[in-house]
């Protein structure tokens, strides 16, 4: 076996070593440990294939931060709320009008149109605040013997005073609708009692629904009172 190892070595190699056997051993190790120690150097210092980078994509940028919603805004004295009133008598555009409550007689009178010329207004309280399904009546003469109202609502004027307007059916009292041409006492109560049943009277057309007011009576009430 070593002879056949060492007729296999180079002739200067056998001549350097003195054909030792511990010799050509030792010399068969460094020979491979030099020869792994180059393979692995070759291994590591190889080229190597380098990914790129994976592009981030940006996403949507984070919503901004919306401001706290604040108090909703002041609709006003009316709320947002409309009235409708139906202005009939000495007006140019008679009719049923909607207005944004807390309007007043005199935004009623422009709505339709305004008052016709020689029109007298005396009477007539344009400031006054609309109530909803009211009825203005322009330019029409009340019945004599009417108590006044422009004193207060429904509240009968200083003694002796002329009726400056319709009558309220809303705070009249049974004595001021006794005043009204084909009303008595009876039919007075009835209209209080309605009144207090239904809440009060949203326009003039529900005075048709008390009890003892037919068609023709009604046509003689209708521009004599108000809700």
């Amino acid at each position: 076996m070593r002879l056949a190892v060492r007729e296999r070595l180079p002739l200067w190699l056998q001549l350097r070593c003195g054909l030792e056997p511990r010799a050509l051993a030792a010399l068969a190790v460094v020979l491979v440990l030099a020869a792994g120690f180059a393979v692995q150097h070759f291994w590591v210092g190889r080229p190597q294939t380098v990914r790129a980078p994976e592009l981030v994509q940006q996403g949507a940028a984070p919503p901004e931060p919306q401001p706290s919603p604040g108090p909703p805004p002041d609709p006003g004295p009316g709320g947002g709320r409309i009235v409708v009133v139906d202005v009939s008598g000495k007006v140019r555009r008679p009719g049923v009008h909607r207005l944004p409550a807390g309007s007043r007689v005199a935004d009623a009178l422009r709505a339709a149109g305004g008052v016709r010329a020689g029109t007298d207004l005396t009477g007539l309280n344009r400031a006054r605040v609309l109530m909803d399904g009211e009825q203005v009546v322009v330019g029409v003469a009340a019945a004599p013997g009417l108590p006044a109202t422009g004193s207060g609502p429904g509240g009968p004027g200083p003694a002796g005073a002329q009726p400056t307007g319709p009558v309220s059916l809303n705070s009249a009292t049974v004595e001021q609708l006794d005043t009204l041409p084909g009303v008595g006492p009876v039919l007075a109560q009835h209209i209080v009692d309605y009144r207090t049943q239904h809440g009060g009277f949203r326009s003039v057309d529900e005075l048709r629904e008390v009890n003892g007011i037919g068609d023709r009576r009604f046509a003689d009430l209708q521009i004599l009172v108000r809700p």
